[in-house]
């Protein structure tokens, strides 16, 4: 059984909620700038006994079609029943927490949609970490996928080599629409409950439904971590991602593209919406910890479509895609690796 021993610092909640909105406010100040045409438009709320945040979209833009950046900090006497079902230790614990979630579609369907959510809580002595960023691209372009890959590994190799291959391995277990066996993009990094507590990395997940048994990553451990060890590491997984993105999206935005291009975009966001409203856990957590649902469901996109039995034309770039990119588990670093 873990032991839970709170943070040392007395003022670690206010060390990471100073660090997360000064993140925030970095993203949008940089991806306004990116844009060069639209401002994001600020919405700050609050609910009593549970907690307040500031949301920002931008739309229309000259890259974005629409994003977002939240901010949030919940508080409650009890864990939501989400949280509970994966750790029944949190009862009779009040909870607290804060974070920053950041979803944004560009409109040149060469460009990726991208994700990223960096979140703590606490919960009496029970503490811990968590969060990741994953791309969704729309077309196959191979070194766009090894750069972002190999920005997230740097990073996280500053604290310990065994962090990227068993935190990849949980992305790609996660952000995968089981009913369509398939996953939602090219994957990145992701982790829960990260506690520094010394043992496997790649903690038990209820919400897990992998045919995966045995993995390489299943098995890579840590020695332990402090508090101010692992808030060092979430510090820097989430200042590499702008350095991870906007390169990918700099190099693709100018692309010419055809409404056969623009179709097969708002194609593939409806199975971005399926894993949304299917299986991620955060629009299950926000809606029961009563969150603010305009905010929760800022992550889809602004226009999308369905077609029935869609199948890409031979030997096509979406067929490219379909078929070797949105596989679980693609080494993308590896040398020779065609896909």
């Amino acid at each position: 059984m873990s032991i839970f021993i709170p943070p040392p610092n007395a003022n670690s909640k206010e060390m990471v909620r100073v660090f997360m909105k000064k993140f925030q406010n970095e993203l949008t100040s940089k991806l306004e700038d990116f844009d060069g045409d639209a401002s994001f438009k600020e919405d700050c709320w609050e609910r009593k006994q549970l907690g307040s945040g500031v949301t920002r979209v931008i739309s229309n833009g000259d890259y974005f079609e629409q994003g977002g950046v939240n901010f949030s900090e919940i508080a409650g006497e009890r864990p939501p029943e989400s949280l509970l079902g994966r750790m029944p230790q949190l009862d009779g614990y009040p909870f607290w927490g804060v974070g920053v979630s950041l979803v944004l579609h560009p409109k040149n369907p060469f460009c990726p949609t991208v994700h990223m959510n960096y979140r703590y809580f606490q919960a009496g002595p029970i503490w811990w970490f968590a969060g990741g960023a994953d791309l969704t691209p729309y077309y196959p372009f191979k070194e766009d996928c090894v750069y972002w890959h190999q920005q997230l590994k740097t990073a996280m190799d500053k604290h310990d080599p065994n962090f990227y291959p068993a935190f990849k391995y949980w992305c790609d277990e996660y952000f995968y629409n089981h009913h369509r066996e398939e996953s939602r993009g090219i994957g990145g990094t992701f982790y829960d409950y990260f506690n520094g507590q010394p043992g496997l990395l790649v903690k038990t997940d209820y919400a897990r439904k992998s045919e995966t048994k045995t993995h390489p990553a299943l098995e890579l451990k840590h020695e332990g971590k402090t508090w101010e060890d692992t808030f060092a590491f979430q510090q820097d997984n989430a200042s590499v991602f702008l350095k991870a993105y906007l390169p990918i999206a700099e190099k693709r935005r100018l692309m010419n593209y055809e409404d056969e291009h623009r179709q097969f975009q708002l194609y593939r966001r409806g199975r971005y919406v399926e894993f949304n409203l299917l299986h991620d856990r955060g629009t299950v957590f926000g809606i029961q910890s009563k969150g603010r649902t305009e905010s929760i469901l800022m992550s889809l996109p602004p226009l999308v479509r369905w077609e029935y039995n869609y199948t890409p034309s031979p030997n096509s770039a979406e067929e490219d895609l379909t078929k070797n990119y949105l596989r679980r588990h693609i080494d993308w670093l590896a040398q020779g690796d065609d896909h």
